[in-house]
């Protein structure tokens, strides 16, 4: 097989993963947010704010990853190893998007570890202040990193866009990649998702709402599940990014270089498939959650649209129409 044969390869993988991923994943996170947002059992919920949160970022990362998939399908490649200032950008753009996610599941999993712990006062110590000044800081730290990050990423035209700086590349091979982008979020988020797990499980002991026992049964399910896909999807593509700005492949060398190409394609497919898979497991994982989406879908969104329509199509008499409906609310929760 030719360099061009395995080079299409890699860019038709690319595409057809991009375009799945992009419309699977920004519904799935859009119902997440939607789901979170319009049950008033999760307003108040730490842990479904950080999901919110990462639903957001993920629909981030899945447009950026959408008009790199644009650039390849008109150019045959992103365009980052023929512009400096799109090569820092893209990178830039990936890596904060990317990093909210990750912190985001390991701050779920902690706040679900508090939240079930048995001693009051540690249930007591997490906020939902708390909780909304976390995710700010976390992602203005990010953002400002990555800003700094970026500065250090320059084209070469044998190799494209790559770390140029000596100490940059031993930071990211010794400490970013390593630690932040990989081992890091991944034990955060595993030793709290698995003390959650404990607590959950010895919750039946103690004095607890049933309601709200239930809601922590659902949300430890949940995230205990998100982290293991977490870990299995980005473990594998931190090591390869390790490997891979330490060892970049010239462009001289053609069949090494579609091979580089076509591995990079892969790892990479398994990133944005981490972006989209949260609502998809959630949903696998809870029946109490395929409730709620229905609940939400079917009862409000889909009720609304039809007010919507009917609104537009009843103008003749609106001012009547909303009285009478408002009448019939005030009568059902009398």
């Amino acid at each position: 097989m030719s360099s061009s044969d395995i080079l299409r390869i890699s860019t038709q993988y690319t595409l057809y993963n991009a375009y799945a991923v992009l419309s699977l994943g920004v519904l799935g996170n859009i119902i997440n947010i939607l789901v979170f947002l319009r049950i008033k059992l999760f307003h108040g919920n730490r842990s479904a704010f950080f999901l919110i949160v990462e639903s957001f970022s993920n629909v981030g990362y899945e447009l950026v990853s959408f008009g790199l998939t644009i650039l390849t399908s008109v150019y045959g490649d992103d365009g980052t190893g023929r512009s400096d200032p799109w090569c820092k950008i893209k990178f830039m753009l990936a890596q904060v998007v990317l990093l909210i996610t990750y912190f985001m599941i390991g701050c779920a999993s902690a706040d679900q570890f508090f939240s079930t712990h048995s001693y009051f006062n540690r249930r007591q110590c997490c906020t939902m202040k708390l909780a909304r000044y976390s995710a700010f800081i976390i992602s203005f730290i990010w953002l400002i990193h990555s800003i700094a990050f970026a500065l250090f990423f320059n084209v070469e035209s044998s190799v494209g866009c790559v770390i140029s700086n000596t100490n940059a590349l031993r930071y990211a091979t010794f400490f970013f990649y390593p630690v932040i982008a990989g081992f890091l979020p991944m034990i955060i988020a595993a030793l709290f998702s698995l003390f959650a797990f404990r607590n959950v499980r010895r919750i039946v002991r103690r004095q607890v709402p049933i309601i709200r026992r239930r809601l922590d049964r659902q949300m430890t399910a949940m995230v205990f599940t998100r982290v293991i896909f977490f870990i299995c999807l980005i473990f594998p593509y931190s090591f390869y990014r390790i490997y891979a700005i330490n060892h970049p492949t010239s462009r001289t060398q053609p069949l090494p270089y579609a091979i580089a190409q076509l591995i990079q394609a892969i790892f990479l497919s398994l990133v944005r498939i981490n972006s989209g898979v949260n609502f998809y497991i959630f949903v696998l994982t809870s029946s109490q959650f395929r409730r709620q989406v229905k609940f939400v879908l079917v009862k409000k969104c889909w009720r609304q649209i039809k007010r919507t329509f009917a609104g537009v199509n009843n103008q003749t008499a609106p001012n009547q129409t909303e009285y009478e409906e408002s009448q019939r609310e005030s009568d059902k929760n009398a």
